[in-house]
């Protein structure tokens, strides 16, 4: 039996979506971000005319804002630096500070944290910084710089990988993360891709491409992928010890594999369904279970790829002696991420986990054919699923050139909590700037709202506790229990007054607001070294 491995952070930035709750929301509403681009767009990328003019173009793709965007003051990065790099490398850096702080630790707590990271072939190198730095552009557009980029940014010093092997990059990041937790060389280890392909692709090119602009998996039109842009990241530790700390556990890893097809390829680009088979078993025996109740497929998109992928999926699971199960694919709601697309499969299987429902497969109108899906128990559904526990998932991804990966999920174990919580609770909050403190003020408040019955002295904890300390800080004293019109409106900034950056000076008017709601006003105050507050002051460790 391997060592389980929790899935304690998770952050992502896909079409559509610009965290994992976001795509979670997105994959029920049937949100579309799947874009079609103009020829000035494509222009303005760098595509040539005479590419423009090529009928077989495909012009679509999962379009994803900001990734001309990068905060490089907040990771110390002077700004003709930051344009020496590539926008993978950017938003693998942004991706992986956010798993961080939805684990809620501070990188710099954990800086013995390993990185294992991908990225795609740098399209910015070759269009945007041609003879711009001369001599200077490698380091900042090298998939080989990929995770040392993360460990740099974030001050991280665990071992630092780059992994690459085409599509299933990413899930094989995750698998070796897995197994370095397993085998104790190190307590956490950060997983995923990041990729922003070429934003035009020609349909004839590889055979992997849709010409129609839209990616059908599983379906009788299936006629490629449509690929886009994103990252996804998560945070693993060994299942004992987040349990141990408290963390919160979005899922547990039971069980992974890698392996590659070798020669058993038609050719070079065309997969092997013995060599998927064989690593989805391996992972089911190693996960140890009886049961698989959703896979989360890699689903290309292609008519030949599809019937491959479930005729393996039949075989592994007859082998294991496990019967069939629903499948899907994130691909069609988002589009192809390239070696991001597997981590972002990973998270989505987490959900689906957590949450106990399978989301509907988008643009699916008729089963393709020549899958043997009722033969062997598979299905693909159409409208959201439940599912029975104990809820285990599988993830598959399977690279161009023949290294498929395959990891098993299980649903995240009961969580622990006092029989008794204080009356009330200090909310406390930081930023670089006022704007940004802001922001994070009003995604609390919108995650409050949308989730009232979220415990909030694990909240308060993790405000105090696993956050760094920025300059510009603000608290606020909660009941332990919120009703909807408190939680819709707490923390404010419109209702908790002024804003001030460290050794500025309060407004102690405001410590004592209308409608008696008190405030606590404590600009320098060293909150990092909180540990718990009696009746709204601060209580040190001895």
């Amino acid at each position: 039996m391997t060592e389980d491995i929790a899935i304690i952070g998770m952050a992502c930035r896909v079409p559509g979506a610009a965290d994992p709750a976001t795509l979670w929301r997105n994959l029920f509403a049937g949100v579309d971000p799947i874009r079609r681009y103009s020829d000035e767009e494509l222009r303005a990328a760098g595509v040539e005319e005479s590419l423009l003019r090529d009928p077989g173009l495909v012009r679509s793709a999962g379009h994803l804002d900001g990734t001309a965007q990068f905060d490089a003051e907040f990771f110390g990065y002077r700004a003709d630096e930051a344009a020496r790099l590539d926008p993978q490398q950017r938003l693998l850096v942004e991706t992986a500070w956010s798993a961080f702080e939805d684990a809620g630790y501070d990188p710099a707590s954990c800086p013995d944290t390993a990185v294992f990271a991908s990225i795609g072939p740098s399209w910015y190198e070759h269009y945007q910084l041609a003879g711009a730095w001369p001599g200077a552009i490698s380091v900042g557009t090298a998939p080989d710089h990929a995770a040392a980029r993360v460990s740099y940014a974030l001050g991280l010093s665990g071992p630092s990988l780059a992994v690459q092997s085409a599509c299933s990059s990413s899930l094989v990041a995750v698998c070796l993360a897995a197994q370095n937790l397993a085998d104790f060389r190190c307590d956490l280890a950060l997983a995923g891709g990041a990729a922003v392909p070429y934003p035009a692709r020609l349909a004839a090119e590889d055979g992997l491409v849709s010409l129609s602009g839209r990616c059908r998996t599983f379906d009788a039109d299936a006629d490629g992928s449509v690929f886009g842009s994103g990252a996804g990241i998560v945070l693993l530790k060994r299942l004992a010890d987040a349990r141990e700390d408290g963390d919160a556990v979005h899922a547990v890893i039971r069980g992974w594999a890698v392996n590659n097809d070798g020669g058993e390829r038609a050719d070079y680009r065309t997969p092997s369904g013995g060599g998927q088979a064989a690593v989805v078993l391996e992972a089911l025996r190693a996960a140890e279970i009886d049961a698989v109740s959703y896979v989360e497929a890699h689903g290309s998109g292609t008519l030949l790829g599809d019937a491959l992928e479930v005729d393996a999926l039949d075989r592994a699971f007859r082998l294991a002696g496990i019967p069939g199960c629903l499948i899907g694919s994130i691909k069609p709601a988002i589009g192809h991420l390239d070696g991001a697309s597997g981590v972002v499969g990973l998270i989505k299987a987490a959900l689906v986990a957590r949450h106990g429902t399978a989301p509907p497969t988008a643009h699916l109108r008729r089963p393709n054919p020549h899958l043997p899906l009722s033969a062997g128990g598979f299905a693909v559904n159409t409208e959201p699923v439940e599912l029975a526990a104990p809820r285990r998932i599988g993830v598959s991804s399977f690279g161009l050139g023949g290294t498929n990966a395959h990891v098993v999920l299980e649903q995240p174990p009961p969580v622990r909590r006092p029989a008794t919580a204080p009356a009330q609770h200090v909310l406390v909050l930081s930023a670089r700037t006022p704007q940004a403190l802001a922001a994070t003020a009003a995604r609390l408040r919108e995650r409050l709202a949308r989730e009232p019955d979220l415990p909030l002295a694990d909240v308060a904890f993790t405000l105090a506790t696993g956050r760094r300390a920025w300059p510009c800080r603000q608290f606020e004293i909660v009941p332990d229990r919120l009703s909807s019109a408190q939680a819709d409106e707490c923390p404010d900034l419109a209702h908790l007054g002024r804003v001030w950056a460290a050794g500025g000076t309060p407004d102690w008017s405001t410590m004592f607001a209308p409608g008696g709601r008190r405030r606590v006003w404590l600009p320098t105050y060293p909150f990092e070294r909180i540990r718990h507050w009696a009746n709204g002051v601060p209580v040190l460790p001895e």
